[in-house]
């Protein structure tokens, strides 16, 4: 009897022990659906480098190779500031104006649950005018989905997340980040490899120049990602003068337009006609590499014996002029057209191979890595094309025109 009784009080014992060990994974919270000030709502996939929250501090990831312009992340918000951000007036103390003729940059990357959302472009950016043709820019701002915040470096002034937040027109909590709304947010700074958490009010962080910033909302990462960038080329230092009726470059195209170029009948909206009002008057500048060896862009592209396009070019200086009745958006691939060339990731003008673009906007420059046929002219924009061995320097110009 006594043999039976302690038989069955061992296996009611074994069996409170494993009933009481059952289940596993605890109660960690599940991705949250979140709201942008764009209305994207989702739910978030934790990556693989996501953690349950409460796990030991995370450590800094190997350095990934990325080319400045790759967008990181997956979109989420629209581009540009919201209607509560900077749209031209004084934010926080900072200014929007012409941009500087020097910058640096930080990088911010903001994940919710392990996943990580593209930075928007054109935050604190504006766009130009009739008024205003060159448009104006913050001091802290983007112009790609690179997760680099752009910043004024021809002062000594620094700048904060709290500031760049408030051109962006979003809020910055310790629960809720640009409309992603979780718990906790935890903020990682990476500066020159050493890896710290930030603790203290977030709008006052000071963002470190070539440093790494990270948002976290919910679910933690076990390691911080870090970049090392391919940047675009240094700025030549020694300016080249641009003088009407000149040339920059080796002559390589004949003057004017192709067979296939514009007529005097419309090209892509813009129109060709005798003494046109130039109302809205700017120049850019397009210069074109192969192998190192500079091609002077032709000049008389868009000029006609009985008329003018809005947009030509009078020299072989690389300067396109730009003189239209109104303000429009006006693009490289349209000034192509008038030409009657080719413009492709691999033929420019029928020279081909791999084409790699920079945009340089009075000193703040940038790869650009979208259909070339888009991309914009605006008053004194320098547009480099290289096709082949790349460039070391991007030039620099004393226009004749001044805008």
């Amino acid at each position: 009897m006594l043999v039976r009784l302690g038989s069955r009080c061992l296996a009611i014992g074994i069996f409170l022990i494993l009933t009481g060990c059952g289940g596993g994974g605890g109660s960690g919270a599940g991705a949250d659906g979140a709201t942008g000030s764009g209305g994207a709502t989702g739910t978030a996939t934790p990556a693989s480098g996501a953690s349950s929250p409460g796990t030991t501090a995370p450590t800094l990831a190997a350095a990934t190779p990325v080319i400045d312009g790759t967008t990181l992340g997956d979109a989420f918000w629209p581009s540009g500031s919201t209607s509560s951000g900077g749209l031209g007036q004084a934010v926080s103390g900072l200014n929007c104006a012409l941009r500087s003729s020097a910058y640096t940059y930080t990088h911010l990357s903001i994940y919710q649950n392990g996943r990580l959302l593209a930075l928007p472009t054109n935050i604190g950016m504006i766009e130009p005018t009739m008024s205003a043709p060159t448009g104006c820019a913050y001091p802290l701002h983007t112009v790609d989905s690179t997760g680099k915040i752009h910043m004024d470096a021809s002062t000594s002034a620094s700048y904060t997340l709290g500031q760049f937040f408030s051109i962006w027109g979003e809020t910055l909590g310790t629960s809720n980040v640009a409309g992603v709304s979780g718990s906790p947010v935890t903020v990682y700074v990476n500066n020159g490899g050493a890896l710290t958490q930030y603790t203290g009010d977030l709008a006052s962080l000071v963002l470190p120049a070539h440093g790494e910033v990270t948002i976290e909302i919910g679910t933690p990462l076990t390691q911080i990602p870090t970049y090392t960038w391919t940047d675009p080329p240094p700025f030549d230092p020694n300016p080249i003068a641009l003088v009407y009726g000149g040339m920059v470059g080796d002559t390589f195209w004949p003057n004017g337009n192709t067979s296939t170029g514009g007529t005097g009948s419309p090209v892509d909206g813009l129109t060709c006609a005798p003494n046109m009002s130039e109302l809205y008057h700017v120049h850019a500048h397009l210069a074109i590499f192969k192998d190192g060896k500079w091609l002077a862009l032709p000049k008389n592209v868009g000029i006609l014996s009985q008329c003018n396009y809005e947009m030509h070019t009078h020299d072989q200086t690389g300067i396109i002029h730009i003189e239209a009745p109104a303000f429009k958006t006006f693009t490289l691939g349209q000034f192509f057209d008038i030409w009657g060339q080719p413009l492709t990731s691999t033929n420019v003008a029928g020279v081909t191979g791999t084409v790699v673009a920079y945009i340089n906007d009075n000193g703040d420059s940038r790869r650009y890595m979208g259909d070339l046929r888009n991309i914009e002219l605006t008053s004194l924009r320098d547009i480099t094309l290289q096709i082949g061995t790349p460039v070391s320097t991007l030039a620099t110009y004393s226009w004749y025109e001044k805008q």
